[in-house]
């Protein structure tokens, strides 16, 4: 099994390759609907919350619908915390942020297909064993709690 810090760099790392070929979609809405039309496109589905959103029942039931798509349809599921942290590696405005720009819903972050041409990603062969290792141990959604840097 992989330490906690070496597996949230290969997350990260995975994001930032995933977000520079155009291959990550943001949302809960987007990514349910993305899965819908194919599911054989997405490799991870990211669902990432803080304790403020423990009581969000609205998201805690989208979070089980996808969970439960995700294992029937043998998608590698990540629930991670720190949506800060998920903030700063994908360049998204914070939440406390003043500016006019509304941050994007990071609660749920689908990575698909890369296009065929493109290297292997990094962090995507760690990521991937982690939530191999989880289903094998019937692990309804491994969970990582990012840390700030």
């Amino acid at each position: 099994m992989l330490r906690t810090e070496k597996l949230g760099e290969a997350v990260e790392k995975l994001l930032v390759a995933a977000q520079r070929q155009g291959c990550l979609t943001l949302g809960v809405y987007e990514a349910a609907e993305l899965m819908n039309l194919d599911p054989d496109c997405a490799v991870l589905c990211l669902l990432a919350t803080d304790e403020e959103d423990e009581d969000d029942i609205a998201l805690q039931i989208h979070f089980t619908l996808l969970q439960a798509f995700c294992w029937d349809n043998y998608i590698h599921l990540l629930r991670v915390s720190g949506l800060g942290r998920l903030a700063q590696v994908l360049g998204e405005p914070s939440t406390s942020s003043s500016n006019a720009n509304e941050p994007r819903d990071l609660h749920c972050i689908l990575v698909t297909e890369p296009p065929a041409d493109s290297e292997k990603w990094p962090g995507l062969t760690e990521v991937s064993s982690y939530c191999q290792e989880g289903r094998r141990r019937n692990q309804w959604a491994p969970f990582l709690a990012l840390r700030e840097r």
